[in-house]
């Protein structure tokens, strides 16, 4: 009978003492080679890496998703009389044995595909396609039982869920939701649990269908093998199949769990029709729009066909009218005549689930420093109907300074009537960059929606100066005044706006152009600067330049004053050895922004 302990759990000292447990009892009576140990204490061990099993650095292949945490049965599945090693057939492949011993064709085939293919690529690793099946199933239940085609593609997604740092880590969307269908965060993919950035390294065409697939098994099992063989390893070595497969769930439980199945599957399997394989427990969470559990199809959780965390044998699938293929029904036993059958108890309904939409927002976009003027609205709907007083969570997150009015980053909220509830207003902080608005109902099954916010860059749409003081010098000689303008943003000032000031010349076509020679200004050693960057306005939105010189050339130049938002302003100067005055200086500003 299959150890079963948490289906679901990710992390948890008892798991790790079990999953050791069942390791040493299936250990115990192997046939001699090498053998795989469980690092950390049986008991009470804590789900934490030590130095004698230390992690490869970056992020784990699945992002450390949870995983199934059924483990196998403490009994070896070698058919009675067989001899160890043997199983009854070449390569360990019993005709017979446990349920959970069977592995659905094509993706043992995968399995064993990879394990050939690393073998002539990569010789010193010496990867065993029972380690590949050991991940698989803690996976995905080896692909949800085999629910492949025949080319070895899911029949529907695998989606782990989502990584949102919410009991899982934090990974924003990185394949703008191309694999996992999230264009906000990742979630492992394929029944391999690939994270979509991890893929885009690791991914391979093992089918030869010259597409690099995660749903498919072929690609999927060869992609974590040469994972599994990175940085020279050779899986023989305890240390170093311990750092493999931490690699994948840097957890010490993963570990265990994963080894338990590993040591099981070396004992003997058996090969059975795709689909007809045993799932975990059928209580396992569905994942919908929450992305909660793993080696879920985003939306749809197979039910189990087995026992593999319930302890009973596998069912081949029912023909219509619950007929099991190539078997003659029981009758069952007899009824006494004229009494009728007791009735069945049909099972209870499941409780409808509240499910979260977007209702109506709008782009989530502010100048730093303002508050943003569009707020996201949410509705909750419980089988089609508003739902109200429903609580729901508004998380920001993100590299930008965005909070909610009070500075917040987190509220909850409950549904009006109607079932839609407003977040608070955004302020934007002074940090540019984009941020990440979820909001998650508060529920036993939470449905969420995601919101991407971009915080830009302060702007002016309009630049003026606060003087008409003419602007001359004589040859060799400062300005005899300095500039000052003020910036302004939708008819309010505009502060912590940047801005570039360049000299231009007068070309032989009459078109100014960048000047070499003529007004310049001075840098903090003396340096002569023809173009002055790195100017803002302040609070008030005035900005006033540093002293211009003019050089030994005489003529008529411009100064063109460039702020972040498209204001421009341009000053006509004049160096001149005894300038005449001008009835007004000429400058001109533009107050249109892209």
């Amino acid at each position: 009978m299959a150890a079963h302990f948490g289906r679901r759990l990710r992390r948890g000292a008892t798991t790790t003492a079990v999953a050791a447990a069942a390791v040493a009892a299936l250990s115990a009576s192997q046939a001699p080679g090498v053998t795989h140990t469980v690092s950390g204490d049986s008991h009470g061990a804590q789900d934490d890496v030590t130095d004698e099993a230390t992690p490869p650095p970056g992020t784990p292949v699945t992002g450390d998703s949870p995983y199934y945490t059924d483990l196998p049965p403490l009994k070896s599945p070698t058919p009675a009389g067989a001899a160890p090693g043997t199983e009854g057939t070449p390569g360990g492949i019993s005709p017979s044995g446990t349920a959970e011993a069977g592995i659905p064709a094509t993706v043992l085939a995968a399995y064993k595909r990879a394990e050939q293919t690393i073998a002539s690529s990569d010789p010193g690793c010496k990867v065993p396609w029972q380690l590949l099946a050991a991940i698989g199933k803690v996976e995905s239940g080896q692909a949800r039982g085999g629910r492949v085609d025949a080319n070895g593609t899911t029949l529907s997604p695998i989606r782990g869920p989502v990584l949102n740092g919410v009991g899982f880590a934090n990974i924003p969307d990185t394949d703008n939701g191309a694999y996992d269908g999230d264009t906000v965060y990742d979630r492992a993919v394929g029944p391999m649990q690939f994270i979509p950035s991890t893929w885009a390294t690791w991914g391979q065409d093992a089918n030869g269908d010259g597409r690099k697939d995660p749903n498919n098994i072929y690609d999927a099992a060869l992609a974590a093998g040469r994972y599994l063989c990175a940085n020279d390893r050779d899986l023989t070595k305890a240390n170093d199949l311990e750092r493999a497969i931490l690699g994948y769930n840097r957890s010490r439980a993963y570990l265990n769990t994963v080894l338990s199945w590993f040591e099981y599957y070396k004992k003997g399997t058996h090969q059975v029709p795709d689909g007809s394989g045993v799932q975990p427990g059928s209580d396992t969470p569905d994942s919908g729009s929450t992305g909660s559990g793993s080696g879920t199809d985003g939306g749809t959780t197979a039910p189990s066909q087995g026992g593999g965390g319930t302890g009973g044998p596998a069912k081949e699938p029912a023909e219509p009218g619950g007929k099991q293929p190539g078997k003659t029904p029981s009758p069952g036993p007899a009824q006494p005549p004229g009494k009728p059958k007791p009735p069945t108890t049909p099972p209870p309904k499941p409780a409808p689930v509240p499910v979260l939409e977007n209702a109506g927002t709008g782009a989530l976009t502010a100048m730093a420093g303002r508050d943003m003027t569009e707020r996201v609205t949410v509705r909750v709907k419980t089988e089609g109907r508003p739902t109200a007083g429903q609580e729901v969570r508004f998380e920001i997150s993100g590299t930008t300074a965005t909070v909610f009015a009070g500075g917040k980053r987190s509220v909850v909220l409950r549904t009006a009537a109607d079932g839609t509830v407003t977040a608070p207003v955004l302020e934007a902080g002074d940090r540019t960059g984009t941020f990440i608005l979820r909001a998650t109902t508060v529920a036993p099954k939470p449905s969420a929606v995601g919101f991407r916010g971009k915080v830009t860059a302060r702007s002016a749409d309009r630049v003026v100066r606060l003087d008409e003081k003419e602007l001359t010098a004589a040859p060799g000689t400062a300005f005899a005044h300095r500039i000052a303008v003020e910036a302004t943003y939708r008819d309010t000032v505009a502060p912590g706006v940047t801005a570039v000031a360049s000299i231009l010349t007068e070309d032989a076509d009459g078109v100014f152009v960048p000047a070499e020679k003529g007004p310049y200004f001075k840098g903090p050693d003396g340096t002569r600067l023809n173009i002055l960057g790195g100017l803002t306005t302040a609070a008030d939105g005035t900005l006033t330049l540093p002293e211009l010189y003019a050089d030994d050339l005489a003529g008529t130049f411009q100064l063109k004053l460039a702020l972040v938002g498209g204001a421009v302003l341009t000053i006509d100067l004049t160096v001149a050895a005894d300038p005449a005055p001008t009835p007004s200086p000429s400058a001109s500003a533009t107050a249109t922004a892209p």
